[in-house]
């Protein structure tokens, strides 16, 4: 199991379209893909779950990945959310 904390820099947060971005690249790993902020996990890998968090710009989640690609999609997921725009 991998993880990492993630401050939310993107101006909208995680709504609709960049949840659904989000959504897209957990899918393309095998492994399992959480998403915390504050007492709430979810499957990062179903957009009305992760839509049901609620996350705004400045939230900080948490990330965990676990199973045969972790270790690839850790990096990728970390870069990913670092890009993210709108």
């Amino acid at each position: 199991m991998e993880s990492f904390d993630f401050n939310i820099t993107n101006e909208n947060g995680l709504h609709t379209r960049p949840g659904a971005l989000l959504v897209k690249a957990c899918k393309v790993f095998s492994s399992s893909v959480t998403v915390t902020k504050g007492e709430r996990t979810v499957n990062a890998k179903s957009l009305m779950k992760l839509m049901g968090l609620g996350i705004c710009k400045n939230d900080q989640i948490l990330v965990v990945v676990e199973g045969d690609d972790e270790a690839e999609a850790i990096v990728y997921l970390h870069g990913f959310l670092a890009e993210l725009k709108g």
